[in-house]
């Protein structure tokens, strides 16, 4: 980014069929299903998709463990709700053959964390929560407008609105800044997988005279610079043509690039994780800065010891919108505590297969956005 604030900025979105996220949300479905059986529960799943196989493993530590038959029927009602559910496929819903190496999570780990409003970290790491005036969902305009395009792909696909439609797809959108302003989005990428024999020709008819208007709303304009499956077919998509991995799109999940990461995932780990929870709740907190004024921008950074309850530190970036001091003394009033987070923001609840798709910020009804 240049010091006089002119330049351009990228962001993607994938959509809910990407291999994965197909990983991620799986990997927050049985969380939620944990949750539900046993609020206590402390989960730290992942998972891996390709072609027919799906492989979950990790750690939980609960009073009320799933069953393997039940795991199963998370897992396939997972896919079938994405849309996989040609049985002629390589990866569809009842057709996927599932291996299990869900475990126990380590007795030292559960002993050292506990419960309660001075319950240790989860884990060792950093954080970071961001807001921006720039959009009302106070997200990056990038990622803001790659996350409508997906959102309106998956829309248009399960409506039956546009029936070629098929559950992969990905896009990116560029903007231009001028003095820290975005001014114009000046290029987008959008690859989505179709039905087989499907015409390129009305592909790209429908995507750039019905899709991009529709979803990019006052910002589309008719000089867009625009890639639409620019490889070509696009046919054979989800984990039938890439393997889907838990915890490979936390740009995606975040800000898009706009603000920095701390390089842990969410997805599948219970709130006693501050890969998670932590990161929420800098989101809410560096919300709050610029809802009250006192900033434009807000990055909060916050970090953890394992088994330690409150963060070895935090810190506050305005971004040169606002009083960075005065930003800080506020973010301090804030109990950082993973077991005063988990009890602000109602975490114990099986609320995470809503945050999976489309990022974990932004979306109405998630307590940090509230």
């Amino acid at each position: 980014m240049s010091s006089a604030g002119n330049f351009l900025f990228t962001s993607e979105s994938v959509s809910e069929g990407h291999p994965d996220k197909i990983a991620d949300g799986i990997s927050d479905a049985l969380l939620d299903a944990y949750l539900t059986r046993d609020p206590r529960a402390r989960v730290a799943i992942e998972t891996l998709c390709k072609d027919s196989l799906v492989v979950v493993a990790g750690e939980v530590a609960t009073d009320a463990p799933l069953t393997r038959a039940e795991i199963e029927h998370v897992v396939r009602e997972t896919i079938r709700a994405v849309g996989y559910v040609d049985p002629t496929e390589k990866f569809s819903a009842d057709r996927v053959v599932i291996t299990n190496a869900i475990g126990q999570q380590a007795r030292a780990i559960a002993q050292g964390i506990g419960y309660g409003l001075d319950q240790g970290a989860g884990d060792q790491g950093l954080m970071f929560g961001f807001a921006t005036r720039e959009t009302p969902e106070l997200l990056p305009l990038p990622i803001s407008l790659a996350h409508a395009l997906t959102r309106e792909l998956a829309r248009a696909r399960k409506s039956a609105e546009v029936p070629w439609l098929r559950p992969d797809a990905k896009a990116q959108v560029t903007v231009r800044y001028e003095h820290h302003r975005p001014v114009q989005v000046t290029d987008v990428v959008v690859s989505t997988q179709h039905c087989r024999g499907k015409d390129q020709a009305e592909l790209k008819a429908w995507v750039s005279g019905t899709l991009l208007p529709r979803a990019l709303g006052a910002w589309h304009h008719c000089g867009l610079n625009t890639f639409i499956n620019p490889t070509g077919v696009f046919d054979t998509g989800g984990p039938e043509g890439d393997c889907g991995v838990t915890g490979r799109k936390i740009i995606v999940d975040t800000y898009g690039g706009f603000a920095r990461h701390g390089g842990g995932a969410f997805s599948g780990k219970d709130p006693s994780k501050v890969d998670r929870s932590g990161a929420y709740f800098a989101r809410h907190v560096a919300r709050q800065i610029v809802l009250r004024g006192l900033a434009q921008s807000a990055e909060i950074q916050v970090s953890y010891a394992i088994g330690v309850a409150k963060p070895v530190s935090i810190a506050v970036d305005t971004r040169g919108t606002g009083d960075d001091a005065l930003a800080a003394q506020y973010a301090a009033q804030f109990d950082f505590r993973p077991g005063a987070i988990i009890e602000q923001l109602d975490l114990l609840r099986p609320i995470y297969s809503g945050t999976t798709n489309y990022g974990h910020f932004g979306k109405p009804g998630l307590p940090w956005e509230t």
